[in-house]
């Protein structure tokens, strides 16, 4: 039993490092030696197998950080994508916002040749007046357009080819507080009575 004892002792012995036993005094030494010959065999066995679980224990929780750290730093990499992408998108919509604030000469263009020249057309008139002049408002707003026949300076607004359209405009400008906006008539660029036209087009 002693040859035994002393055998699995040289084994603990040899499984402890250089640099351990280096730092230990003489006296730790003996101690541990003491220790080491007081372990029955079971002992020894249970003690090594506790020193195995808990080493795989170590490295399954090892494992476990850098699968979570692995984690972590994918989600950071998605938040600066996100990130990246509001910064994005809130440049394009100032770009956005900037662009429909400056008058477009391309959209003005399509605005004037929109109008008809030839043909029944309608227009909300939403004033006539003889002393004011509001003509300086009308140079870069093709649908705020004047007509100055008479000395009465007529206001319009839009360009309807369907009656019911400019009816229905009509109808908005009276809610928004114009109360005077009325639909006048036109042929072929010339101002007309509306009875004239509104049994062609009705």
């Amino acid at each position: 039993m002693k040859s035994i004892i002393a055998i699995f002792a040289v084994i603990f012995a040899l499984g402890m490092s250089v640099d351990a036993s280096a730092q230990m005094s003489k006296q730790e030494s003996k101690e541990w030696k003491k220790r080491i010959k007081a372990l029955s065999p079971e002992q020894y066995k249970a003690l090594l197998e506790e020193n195995k679980s808990l080493k795989g224990q170590l490295s399954s929780l090892k494992k476990e950080v850098a699968g979570v750290d692995d984690r972590i730093s994918e989600k950071d990499d998605q938040i600066a994508d996100y990130q990246d992408q509001v910064s994005s998108l809130r440049k394009e919509l100032s770009e956005a916002k900037k662009n429909a604030s400056k008058p477009s000469d391309e959209g003005q263009v399509a605005s004037r040749s929109s109008v008809p020249k030839n043909g029944v057309f309608f227009k909300v008139q939403i004033g006539a007046f003889k002393k004011k002049d509001l003509s300086e408002f009308s140079q870069n707003n093709p649908s705020f357009e004047i007509d100055g026949e008479d000395g009465t300076m007529r206001y319009t607004i839009g360009t309807f080819k369907d009656y019911w359209e400019a009816d229905t405009f009509k109808k908005y400008l009276r809610e928004m507080g114009v109360k005077d906006a009325w639909i006048v008539a036109y042929k072929d660029g010339n101002r007309v009575p509306i009875k004239q036209v509104l049994e062609g087009v009705i």
